[in-house]
């Protein structure tokens, strides 16, 4: 059990037996009346987002979630494995529970799985990836200085919208969070 006052982003909730993750939250304390905390609430099976209130210093119910690096094995067709860096555990996660994340999941690169007594709750990329253009149309020479871009395939075979410059078989770092174009990865 927690207060409303130890809230931090990340954590993760038990409401009603639902497990609800801290998405961001603002203690405010009005003119008049008690202080009371405000949520924002992302159902970690769901992904569902809501906002809601609490009175400062409510207790809450925290859940135990145990995150640990694991390393992406392979895609058998059916799910995701993943190996525990420290004990080679293999564990196996349904493609619903990966989610978006599969988008950005190469071969042996590491990645946070989060377990909830034993159940995977969510998979946790690093914020951005370098990966390589498999395919885009050719660059155009000097056309860097407008802020046009063009699709352009990844090497998972998700499509990101990247400047007009980048060209095939060159790496990019791509944000994670909301698959954008972050920048030419140099050497």
């Amino acid at each position: 059990m927690a207060t409303t006052n130890d809230l931090k982003n990340g954590m993760v909730l038990n409401i009603d037996g639902q497990l609800w993750a801290v998405v961001e939250f603002q203690h405010v304390k009005p003119g008049k009346g008690p202080a009371f905390v405000r949520t924002k609430l992302k159902n970690v099976e769901s992904n569902k987002t809501v906002d809601k209130t609490f009175n400062a210093g409510t207790k809450v119910e925290t859940a135990t979630v145990d995150r640990r690096n694991y390393q992406y094995l392979y895609n058998d067709g059916t799910s995701y494995v993943f190996m525990d860096t420290s004990s080679y555990e293999q564990l196996e996660v349904a493609p619903e529970i990966v989610g978006d994340a599969k988008n950005f999941l190469l071969e042996n690169n590491e990645a946070i799985v989060a377990t909830n007594e034993g159940r995977v709750l969510f998979v946790e990329l690093p914020p951005s990836v370098e990966m390589e253009i498999t395919f885009t149309e050719p660059g155009v020479a000097g056309d860097s200085a407008t802020g046009r871009t063009k699709p352009a395939t990844l090497e998972t075979g998700h499509e990101i919208q990247v400047p007009l410059f980048i060209n095939q078989g060159e790496r990019v770092k791509v944000d994670t969070r909301d698959s954008s174009y972050l920048g030419r990865v140099k050497g």
